[in-house]
């Protein structure tokens, strides 16, 4: 798999989206939301003020949902000004991270579940599960640094990867939203998935974040693919007017001291085979 960079100057890049023609990200220490056309030109489209932003999703209208990490917050962007929308704080137990949000408005937002950066012990948390109408609450089930996550074509099943868990659950979407029957859909032992996308064979994409590499995993746990990255990566997506170009966001390190105002990351895109599929 040969990668080419796209843009530079990224701090740290994550939430990568494909909506309406572009390629969206944000970037936590730039305090953004940015965009990316076809001929990579980088737009910034959002400013975040003091918030560090992470996960993206559109709500049914359009609006944007932005994950805002170190007050616990979701945040609505109507296209010119952002509204305070959610907050999770009475859930959370680390800093809020990525989410995917669902065709009918439903958003499922992870959190680190503990101090990572000063040092904290390792613990499980679990997803929070926004409602359309603002209603807040936890999801049944421990998780290990819940990330990434997908939502299948026929929006009945969430894929969350646990970064310290080594793992992939499965949820079933009920009617209401709500999620249940937490199975496992792929162990991946050694591995660190972070943000990841899902293609139209059921295959997920994922950073790993413990080794500079993209891989594809499916259902029950074979790897289909890997390709080492230019740098370490932590977050990918697939887009594109046909769905094939793969997105990785990539930086130096992952910790605020090695990245925050160096602008050392990068977009970088590939060609795959299969299309994207489902959502984010």
């Amino acid at each position: 798999m040969e990668f080419t960079k796209v843009v530079d100057g990224v701090d740290f890049g994550e939430g990568p989206r494909w909506h309406d023609g572009l390629f969206w990200y944000s970037d936590f220490y730039q305090h953004a939301i940015y965009t990316v056309d076809d001929d990579g030109n980088r737009a910034k489209v959002i400013d975040m003020g003091e918030r560090q932003p992470s996960g993206l999703g559109w709500l049914p209208n359009s609006d944007l949902l932005i994950v805002s990490m170190l007050d616990q917050q979701l945040v609505r962007w109507d296209g010119s000004t952002l509204h305070d929308y959610a907050d999770l704080s009475a859930f959370a137990t680390g800093k809020c991270n990525d989410m995917v949000v669902s065709a009918t408005g439903h958003a499922y937002v992870g959190n680190f579940g503990f101090d990572l950066e000063g040092g904290g012990e390792p613990a499980s948390t679990r997803l929070i599960h926004v409602t359309p109408e603002g209603d807040v609450a936890p999801v049944d089930g421990e998780l290990l640094f819940p990330n990434g996550a997908v939502i299948t074509p026929d929006g009945s099943t969430l894929i969350v990867g646990e970064t310290f868990g080594g793992s992939y659950k499965a949820f079933t979407i009920g009617a209401d939203g709500s999620l249940s029957d937490m199975r496992t859909f792929a162990d991946v032992p050694g591995m660190a998935p972070d943000g990841c996308t899902l293609d139209a064979e059921g295959g997920i994409w994922f950073s790993d974040a413990m080794t500079p590499r993209v891989v594809r995993v499916i259902e029950g746990g074979e790897i289909t693919h890997e390709a080492p990255t230019p740098q370490s990566t932590f977050a990918c997506a697939l887009g594109g007017d046909d769905g094939r170009t793969l997105y990785v966001l990539t930086a130096p390190g992952s910790h605020p001291d090695e990245v925050a105002g160096v602008g050392g990351g990068a977009v970088w895109t590939a060609r795959v085979d299969t299309p994207g599929a489902g959502l984010p």
